[in-house]
């Protein structure tokens, strides 16, 4: 999974990106501070490995990982080419979503561009310049398929879309809430790349004092909370200053940190589950004397197409999946004891793997 982060200058975004992945990129109070983007990777904690790694004495333990990208921050203009423009807007183009940092706080040592902290008005801006960014690409690609069509008919549909999708932004309106009318309307825009059909996760950037209610008594962090639920958004509440203190702690120390805050998860902790959560991804596991691993897959995929996650040769040749959930294979301390059971089930090209599934599969190429 490869999340974006964006927002405006001094928002908390390259404080946040530093938290969670410790790759020190550069924080200071000053817009345009991240010249270059910073990209670093984040292990996603899953307490599951250890026990599978000791159960079967794995010689190590992979989890499934995130890969963050935090570019600079954007000013209104952006993608005219104001402040450092939008050369770097093609950094998050890949990225499976966007983590888009809100500033929720007073603090008159920090300075805002805008002068004043108003979150709303601080979304539409960004939100404004992606979809002027994405109009940049849509134009550009129309002028090309639009003259082409007049020859090549096959292009007259994607030139019918191009004109739509250009008359929805230009409303105002991202991507993500165009409708397609069939399959190839869905696969010609997600082969535009286009930032405004990325799903976007609000991270409500708060003080130390609103964290203990979740951002509840405060009204900034409602107001986020309602737009997000508007436009079917994750909003999750964080402290990137406190982050920054969690993430410069033993992992040992980290909980004791947590419980006197209130907390019961950090930062990263609420990001990863409202990730998955918008993705609709899950996980399945592979354990054995070599690995304990975890799998990241979109929820609802078949057991072929999650043996292919492995190796595409698994997924060419798949014959079955030797099933078992986490649950039952802990509770019953070991395939033995669950196979006893009879929980260690068989299963086929149509089975729907479940998160927690503990799977070997059986192939022939």
């Amino acid at each position: 999974m490869k999340l974006g982060i964006v927002g405006l200058p001094n928002v908390g975004k390259s404080t946040l990106f530093n938290s969670l992945t410790k790759a020190g990129a550069e924080s200071a109070n000053y817009p345009f501070c991240t010249i270059d983007p910073n990209v670093g990777i984040v292990t996603v904690p899953d307490h599951r490995l250890d026990v599978l790694g000791e159960m079967h004495h794995s010689a190590r333990i992979v989890p499934a990982t995130i890969e963050f990208v935090d570019i600079a921050g954007l000013v209104k203009g952006a993608s005219k080419g104001e402040g450092l423009g939008n050369q770097f807007l093609a950094n998050i183009r890949e990225c499976d979503a966007i983590v888009h940092v809100v500033r929720c706080f007073e603090d008159s040592n920090i300075i805002h561009v805008d002068g004043s902290i108003d979150p709303i008005r601080d979304i539409e801006t960004i939100n404004l310049e992606l979809v002027f960014a994405d109009l940049e690409v849509l134009e550009r690609r129309q002028a090309r398929v639009g003259k082409s069509a007049k020859i090549d008919k096959s292009l007259g549909k994607e030139n019918e879309l191009l004109q739509k999708l250009i008359a929805h932004l230009e409303n105002g309106s991202p991507a993500r809430s165009y409708e397609p009318e069939d399959e190839d309307e869905a696969a010609l825009i997600k082969g535009y790349w286009l930032l405004t059909a990325k799903p976007v996760i609000y991270a409500a950037n708060v003080a130390e004092d609103d964290l203990a209610d979740d951002g509840q008594s405060n009204e900034m962090v409602q107001k986020v909370r309602e737009f997000a639920a508007a436009e079917n958004s994750e909003v999750f509440v964080i402290s990137a200053q406190i982050e920054q203190e969690i993430a410069e702690l033993e992992d040992d120390e980290k909980q004791e940190f947590l419980e006197t805050l209130g907390l019961s998860e950090s930062g990263l902790d609420k990001l990863i589950r409202a990730s998955y959560h918008l993705l609709g991804l899950i996980s399945f596991l592979t354990t054995g004397p070599d690995e304990s691993r975890a799998w990241t897959i979109k929820n609802g995929s078949k057991a072929p197409q999650a043996a292919g996650k492995i190796h595409t040769d698994f997924e060419r040749g798949f014959i079955k999946a030797e099933v078992v959930s986490y649950d039952d294979l802990v509770s019953n301390g070991g395939y033995a004891g669950a196979r006893e059971k009879g929980l260690v089930r068989m299963e086929g090209k149509e089975y729907v793997v479940k998160d927690g599934d503990v799977i070997v599969f059986r192939f022939n190429v």
